[in-house]
């Protein structure tokens, strides 16, 4: 667990970055910092590796006052992810992801199957990759040995300042759905800065919505976010497509599907109980019949349409949030 008690950081003018911070982020989660540019968000994340060290305030890592620990041997227990990869260019793809174990002093095979293993699990064989260099990359690609190499060590707490800022649109929906896929087995704790709401909503499990100096507007799961913001400010922070982001986070509700005479067609999609309300929908769409079969496991449940949406939305809205996947 990481926890910020009254933290606050000036910068040289006088001016504060952040003042009077207090944050707790859960084991095991992923914690989303959001705002306006300039709100203090990466200056908060550079805090807790002390990148930048507060001028008042405490950072805690489980139970520890990080000011007691030294930076170096804090950050090699961080892992670090920027914008730009910061990879070394005159290593190779294995050398680069193999750079923190290397520090911890691990033997050359350790250091060489642990390379290979990471090297797979964000997409790369490694016989393909390993002996490449960043310049023979593409970015999406430089950006996956970067995710590696802040795994290598397997360190508990991840650091993540905009990792996906430098990619296209195609290629970053792909490292976002990626990411929630090796965090899901993996479950770090994640403090990740994005100023991209959608990709906020998509990665977090906790969204902490920051004003100017890091005063926090809103800290909530993405659906109470989404569904029930705290403020005008948050509302607009969020934007025309709140509709939208919406369907992204709330569920079908099962309460809500239709059951028509004769059972099921043959040729409706299936889709499974537990999807967004956007891919039930592109589901439903794809069909000659405007429907989506809803499934949980082996039972069918009954089908989603336009109707279906309408009410989950409203069931969600009225009930506080999105619902579980028993459509309760």
């Amino acid at each position: 667990m990481i926890h910020l008690e009254n933290v606050s950081k000036r910068f040289a003018s006088g001016s504060n970055a952040v003042l009077n911070l207090t944050l707790e982020i859960p084991d095991g989660q992923t914690c989303v910092l959001i705002g306006p540019s300039g709100c203090g968000k990466t200056t908060t994340l550079r805090m807790i590796n002390r990148l930048i060290d507060p001028d008042s305030g405490r950072i805690l890592v489980d139970g520890a006052d990080t000011q007691g620990v030294d930076p170096a041997a804090l950050r090699l227990k961080m892992g670090y992810v920027i914008q730009q990869t910061g990879l070394f260019p005159h290593m190779t793809v294995g050398e680069n992801v193999g750079t923190v174990p290397r520090l911890w002093k691990w033997h050359a095979e350790r250091i060489r199957k642990r390379v290979d293993e990471l090297l797979e699990l964000v997409g790369l064989d490694p016989v393909e990759y390993r002996d490449r260099y960043p310049h023979q990359l593409s970015g999406g690609q430089r950006q996956r040995v970067g995710f590696a190499r802040a795994l290598a060590a397997d360190p508990p707490i991840l650091l993540m300042d905009e990792p996906f800022g430098a990619v296209d649109r195609i290629t970053r929906e792909r490292l976002q759905h990626e990411f929630v896929s090796i965090q899901r087995s993996m479950r770090k704790t994640v403090v990740f800065v994005t100023h991209d709401i959608d990709e906020a909503v998509m990665v977090g499990d906790r969204i902490c919505l920051m004003k100017m100096q890091a005063q926090i507007a809103q800290y909530d799961t993405p659906e109470r976010i989404v569904l029930h913001p705290a403020s005008e400010y948050v509302s607009e922070f969020l934007g025309r497509e709140r509709l939208v982001r919406r369907m992204s986070v709330v569920r079908i509700d099962a309460q809500t599907l239709e059951h028509p005479d004769g059972g099921l067609a043959r040729d409706e999609p299936r889709v499974p109980l537990s999807s967004s309300l956007t891919d039930a929908l592109a589901a439903a769409l794809a069909s000659p019949t405007e429907r989506a079969a809803v499934f949980d496991g082996d039972r069918y449940l009954g089908d989603f349409t336009a109707t279906s949406l309408l009410e989950s939305l409203r069931r969600a809205s009225a009930e506080g949030g999105a619902p579980d996947a028993t459509g309760v």
